[in-house]
């Protein structure tokens, strides 16, 4: 073997182990297989809420909705979302919209508008 071809094999070898350690380490644990899961989770929940919650309140006032002025969760079993029209620069026909989405419900649980609860579901844990 003439030195070019040494040192084709020397990077050849040096490649194959780089993909060798890096493919052998992969191994995660269940600890980061729960982690990833929380959070696909939490963004499952949050997206559902940021679909249903506006849809519910645009049918029951007949306003569309886009940003909450306020966002309460626990990351794991629920996401409320409150647009309250006194702390927003957007015209509301209400005065106040909370929308709690519960995971355990796959949906909306409760939706208060004006003090009026107009949806209330059993949420069971």
């Amino acid at each position: 073997m003439n030195n070019t071809q040494k040192l084709m094999a020397a990077v050849v070898a040096v490649f194959v182990m780089g993909f060798l350690m890096v493919g052998g380490s992969k191994d995660e644990t269940n600890e980061h297989k729960e982690a990833a899961a929380m959070i696909r989770a939490v963004a499952a929940m949050q997206t559902m809420a940021n679909r249903k919650c506006p849809i519910a309140v645009k049918k029951f006032t007949g306003t569309q909705v886009f940003y909450p002025t306020s966002t309460d969760t626990d990351h794991q079993t629920y996401v409320s979302l409150t647009w309250d029209a006194a702390k927003s620069d957007d015209k509301y026909s209400f005065e106040k919209a909370d929308c709690t989405l519960h995971l355990t419900v796959g949906g909306i649980s409760k939706l208060i508008i004006d003090g009026e609860t107009l949806i209330e579901k059993e949420v069971k844990y």
